[in-house]
């Protein structure tokens, strides 16, 4: 055993700077994967977006280079680098060396009103989680120079005078491998963040600019003059189903009673089409993939309001139920862009927001706005509802026919908790699930006990099995030994009979196991159960033993044991090379008992374990010469089997059971 550590007031230890983010990536970016990089990279863009919506410059440049730098440039008012008489420390430490630190905690007024940073996170943790970052600011007449390696300033604050008129901050970074697993991002993340950051952001133009393998950049811009409502009709297309709405409201509340009062701008843009379905949620320019507050608010409006209508202008049928939120989001364009001057995150990946106050506004908001659109439109509001309709009652038919078939093939083959005696595992995985087949109640008990009941299942075989190549299909399908078998398998029968009128056709991808192991005594019934088993594999599931998936377990013939060690052999010849073995020692030698009799250890050795087990896998190379077999010993040819056992039965005497 390894020795433990000590534990105690000195082993609690603290991440310090940069390792706070180089260390524990995730927690900040929600990723230590590319996933994580690529919010890395939002934090710094997000930045130039807020001072944009502020009113200062009305354009960002990002430019992705080949060897995976990334370079944000902005026309803003630049980033205050300079000392900061108030914290008694220069701003580009809190900045970018400090986590929570930054300009939008203050809720005056002339502060950030609408932002997408709050937390005063992203810049600081993207400067940790970089190889280098070098940023240049001009602003106050300086142009001012900062460098980063791993997260420490190299060279402290560069200033000096500065005649350019245009202020803004250009930051260029690149992610770190040794933080993140993956930092191979893609153009396409770029255009999608971009595209998205313009749709939420009308009239501020996007320049993205790619380096290709000729060293120059390809140019991509994205620019909505309209904003959301010109995405909408963008993803519309031609002929919607109704005209493009576009909702604004402003509205002030809380969360509870004892938070502070913040404000919240609601900007909604949708319409209907029978073509596309598409609904997006943004808060504070970030996309929320996850939704939230607004998603929740849609939900209950629309389906209450249409809901509502319907009822009203008696849209349903006799005891028809009340359309659900699928029914309306099958037929709805719609994208909400709203912003708030208090925002709760789920985390700060911003993928989802849980104001309560929010969800409530909205929700009443999209209430009044959808029964004043219906009152004013009741062309379009009776389009809607008619085709919100046509999705409820093609999903329930959709639905219909789905549990009928699932029932119609269910019915047919998952019987296996109706079969007798059945003892199942509990994994699902297919490919670890095992059946044990085996010989008669007795056996059951001890294979039961002995088994992995993780993975490990077992069926006994009541009494003598049918020969299947003797018998006819009739009377094969009328055994009740048989069919359960079939069905415990999952994979039905290669035999299209009228008499099989329970079992479906064969089809391997139903077939539940990923072994099936006949297990038997080691005596001469054991051994014609064993035959009589593998004969009906052979002649109604032959797939399964070409296929590799049919196993014989071999029981061991005897049990010696020494004060030392207890030995099993399988054959005489391994027993007299134990015995070899044991010399003069003092032994004892038992022959095997039947299954039934074994105790649970010994079983789980010598049978189940796989680990110790001894399996024998069936296999049909050649299908013509084992059928030949088969129908020999087994089929009907009764002169053939004489003619056999006249000429070979000699070579099997001393195997014979004659007394």
């Amino acid at each position: 055993m390894a020795k433990k550590k000590d534990y105690g007031n000195d082993s609690i230890t603290m991440l310090k700077g940069a390792d706070k983010v180089r260390k524990r990536p995730a927690v900040i970016f929600g990723s230590d994967g590319l996933d994580g990089c690529e919010h890395s990279i939002f934090e710094v863009i997000s930045n130039s977006i807020d001072e944009a919506r502020e009113g200062y410059g009305n354009k960002i440049i990002i430019t992705h280079y080949r060897n995976h730098d990334i370079e944000v440039e902005d026309f803003g008012r630049g980033c205050p680098v300079d000392y900061n008489n108030n914290e008694q420390r220069y701003n580009w430490e809190l900045v970018y060396c400090e986590l929570y630190a930054g300009g939008k905690y203050d809720d005056s007024a002339d502060s950030y009103e609408y932002s997408l940073g709050l937390n005063g996170l992203g810049l600081c943790a993207t400067q940790f989680s970089s190889e280098y970052m070098d940023v240049e600011v001009v602003r106050d007449g300086f142009k001012y120079n900062l460098h980063f390696e791993k997260g420490d300033n190299v060279g402290g604050l560069k200033k000096e005078p500065c005649k350019k008129k245009q202020t803004g901050t250009k930051t260029r970074w690149r992610p770190d491998l040794e933080v993140f697993t993956d930092i191979d991002v893609t153009d396409e993340f770029f255009c999608d963040i971009l595209k998205r950051q313009a749709v939420v952001n009308p009239n501020l133009l996007f320049v993205f600019r790619s380096e290709n393998e000729a060293g120059g950049f390809n140019e991509q811009e994205f620019f909505y003059e309209h904003g959301i409502t010109e995405y909408v009709e963008e993803i519309a297309g031609e002929a919607p189903l109704t005209s493009i709405q576009h909702w604004t409201a402003e509205k002030k509340g809380r969360d509870r009673e004892d938070k502070p009062e913040y404000k919240v701008k609601l900007d909604v843009a949708l319409t209907f089409s029978n073509k596309v379905k598409r609904t997006e949620y943004y808060h504070n320019s970030s996309f929320l993939e996850h939704g939230g507050s607004p998603a929740d608010a849609v939900k209950r409006a629309f389906q209450a309001q249409i809901d509502a209508y319907i009822k009203q202008n008696n849209g349903y049928q006799k005891s028809e139920g009340k359309i659900s939120y699928n029914d309306v989001e099958e037929c709805l364009v719609l994208v909400s862009s709203s912003f708030s001057t208090q925002t709760s995150y789920e985390n700060q990946t911003k993928k989802a927001i849980t104001n309560k106050f929010i969800r409530e506004a909205m929700t009443e908001f999209l209430r009044h706005q959808i029964e004043i659109y219906f009152i004013e439109n009741p062309d379009e509001a009776q389009k809607i509802a008619e085709q919100v309709l046509i999705n409820k009652r093609s999903r329930e038919n959709a639905e219909r026919v789905r549990l009928n078939v699932k029932k119609k093939l269910t019915g047919t083959i998952d019987l296996a908790n109706m079969v007798e005696k059945f003892v199942d595992c509990r994994t699902k995985d297919v490919t670890r699930r095992e059946i044990y087949i085996v010989e008669g109640d007795s056996a059951l008990g001890s294979v039961k006990l002995a088994r992995d009941a993780e993975f490990q299942a077992v069926i006994p075989v009541r009494g003598k099995i049918l020969n299947c190549l003797k018998a006819d299909y009739a009377k094969i399908f009328k055994s009740e030994i048989i069919t359960d078998l079939i069905k415990v398998l999952g994979c039905g029968v290669e035999v299209t009979t009228k008499a099989n009128k329970e079992l479906s056709t064969f089809n391997i991808e139903n077939f539940r196991w990923s072994k099936i192991v006949i297990c038997t005594d080691a005596d001469v019934d054991g051994f014609q159960i064993r035959t009589l088993i593998l004969t009906m594999l052979y002649r109604l599931t032959p797939t399964l033993i070409s296929e590799g998936y049919v196993y014989i377990a071999e029981s061991p013939l005897f049990e010696i044991n020494t004060k030392e060690k207890t030995y099993f052999a399988y054959t005489e010849q391994e027993k007299q090379r134990i015995l070899d073995e044991i010399g003069d020692k003092k032994h004892t030698i038992q022959r095997s008992k039947g299954l039934g009799e074994n105790e649970p250890d010994m079983m789980s050795l010598t049978t189940m374990n796989p680990d110790t087990r001894r399996l024998i896998k069936v296999t049909a190379e050649d299908i013509a010469e084992s059928a030949e077999v088969f129908e020999m010993l087994l089929g009907d040819d009764l002169q053939g089997r004489k003619d056999y056992i006249s000429e070979y039965g000699a070579d099997y005497l001393e195997l014979a059971d004659i007394s």
